[in-house]
């Protein structure tokens, strides 16, 4: 049994997979900061009951050819947005704000630090509870 598979585990996998592109996505922010005509890019926010919904469903098993394959469609990675409204933009039109993205991604760090402790405890109950009593 694959515990990303399972209800919990896999919002849990979901959510710190968003967490590691969001980290990809923000080092680029940083890494263009001198980038004239550069934008900075954000995911669109981890929605929580959307992807609820989806972990809900049961996907077809289909296996051998002739068997439809269903109608949900596969994830192929997070969305990528481009900030709106940036705070300030430099004469050479870099938008980038150095402080800003700095904290997002201390706030990712801490959020993926913080779901990673609630996958450690979810596994650690599950060890608890298969182990057989003394």
């Amino acid at each position: 049994m694959d515990l990303k598979d399972s209800g919990i585990f896999r919002l849990m996998s979901d959510k710190m997979a968003w967490h590691n592109q969001r980290q990809e996505v923000l080092s680029k922010n940083i890494s263009n900061a001198d980038t004239p005509e550069f934008r900075p890019h954000d995911l669109v926010k981890f929605d929580f009951k959307k992807q609820l919904r989806e972990t809900a469903r049961m996907p077809l098993a289909g296996g051998e050819n002739g068997h439809l394959s269903g109608t949900i469609v596969s994830k192929t990675g997070f969305k990528d947005g481009q900030e709106r409204n940036p705070y300030e933009t430099a004469p050479a039109g870099n938008a980038v704000v150095l402080e800003e993205q700095m904290m997002k991604v201390g706030q990712n760090a801490m959020e993926y630090q913080t779901v990673t402790n609630l996958y450690r405890k979810q596994v650690g109950m599950l060890k608890t509870a298969m182990t057989p009593p003394r």
